[in-house]
């Protein structure tokens, strides 16, 4: 285990110290323990949503982003491109023509 420095405003501070006193804990071990628990809070970014599916030749990949919204995006403009347009020019409209 390796010592590291960390900058706390004074609220902070009060409240790692009040932390360790009510649970009988080191500030040390407070501060570990709130890091594991905020680490196992986050979702895992390490899974491989297309590792094993090859996109067609000329679809760019997906972002590299943590905005799920940059996702969506590559979805609805990529993924979705001429995807339901039978519906929009009249085809397959459940009108039976």
């Amino acid at each position: 285990m390796k010592k590291t420095s960390v900058y706390l405003s004074d609220e902070d501070r009060e409240r790692l110290a009040r932390l360790a006193e009510r649970e009988g804990k080191s500030q040390a071990l407070v501060l570990r323990e709130a890091l594991a628990m905020y680490d196992a809070s986050l979702p895992d970014r390490e899974f491989e949503l297309f590792g094993n599916y090859k996109l067609r030749e000329g679809i760019p990949p997906p972002p590299d982003s943590d905005d799920p919204q940059d996702f969506q995006d590559w979805v609805d403009n990529v993924l979705m491109q001429g995807f339901g347009g039978d519906i929009q020019e009249g085809k397959g409209s459940g009108s039976g023509g």
